[in-house]
């Protein structure tokens, strides 16, 4: 299974940004996706998730309001909006996969990861 992501970059506070998340390998459309983030000198958190039908989400507190999380399962990708976006955003995100259909919400509920992109947001 590989799991790449894409769409990460600098942004100034309020500014948006969409990141893109390919999984192959596996049949796409029974495993639940997630993102995750990492800033430096801090444990890796989840940010959202989502079921394999795209039907149940999940989202930190943080980011409830400012951040979508959304499938195509036709192109076997995961995408995560992000408005509003605030310099304690920054840092590096993370595209999973889940071995399973329903939601996971912690790393290790997930199975498959990404190499990871750098999000900065400049204040």
């Amino acid at each position: 299974v590989q799991v790449v992501e894409s769409g990460g970059g600098l942004v100034q506070a309020g500014g948006s940004l969409r990141l893109s998340c390919a999984a192959s390998g596996r049949t796409f459309s029974g495993y639940a996706m997630g993102w995750f983030r990492q800033a430096p000198g801090k444990e890796r958190e989840i940010v959202t998730a989502i079921n394999s039908s795209g039907g149940s989400t999940h989202y930190a507190d943080s980011v409830k309001g400012r951040f979508t999380i959304s499938r195509v399962n036709a192109k076997n990708t995961v995408y995560l909006q992000m408005n509003s976006l605030k310099p304690e955003d920054t840092a590096v995100y993370y595209c999973a996969l889940r071995l399973a259909g329903g939601l996971g919400f912690a790393p290790t509920d997930y199975n498959y990861w990404g190499q990871g992109t750098q999000v900065t947001v400049s204040s």
